[in-house]
């Protein structure tokens, strides 16, 4: 097992110092699952919930919490993030709504919070903008998919 990045030689929490780190391309992408009732789809789906536009407020939410990350999660490093594109999958089938975050960065650290911390923020938004009409939505399997750059290279879920 890896020896803890975020601890110090006492085990204490610690920022990484990234300084002498290189800047190279990096790249994340997570997903998640917001199940809901078939009518709560049906709504999403046909622009009519009372709220408004389900898509367009949940992607800005993600995006904005892709960029405020760092504030959230206390050991995330401040980041200047140069991409963050969030899609949305409606499967009505299982009646739920698949959310995809990919985030971007020329930077010293990698982007796996940040593009995890949109796909939370897009299903909350989600369940803000729907609870009205369905109290029963389940978030679900919030998980990074995939990362590339930096020392340890290429991550692909199986």
């Amino acid at each position: 097992m890896k020896k803890l990045s975020h601890l110090d030689k006492q085990g204490k929490a610690k920022m990484v110092d990234i300084t002498e780190k290189p800047l190279t391309l990096r790249e994340a992408v997570a997903k998640g699952h917001v199940y809901m009732k078939p009518e709560t789809l049906k709504l999403i789906k046909d622009k009519k919930i009372p709220k408004g536009d389900v898509f367009s407020v949940s992607k800005v939410a993600g995006i904005m919490a892709a960029k405020k990350t760092s504030e959230l999660i206390p050991m995330c490093h401040p980041l200047n993030i140069t991409s963050v594109n969030i899609d949305f999958n409606l499967d009505g089938k299982k009646n739920k709504i698949d959310i995809e975050a990919h985030v971007k960065i020329m930077g010293r650290t990698g982007v796996e919070m940040e593009a995890l911390t949109a796909v939370f923020a897009a299903a909350l938004t989600i369940y803000d903008m729907c609870k009205a009409v369905d109290k029963e939505m389940v978030i679900s399997d919030i998980m990074l998919l995939e990362k590339k750059g930096g020392r340890s290279g290429l991550y692909k879920r199986k």
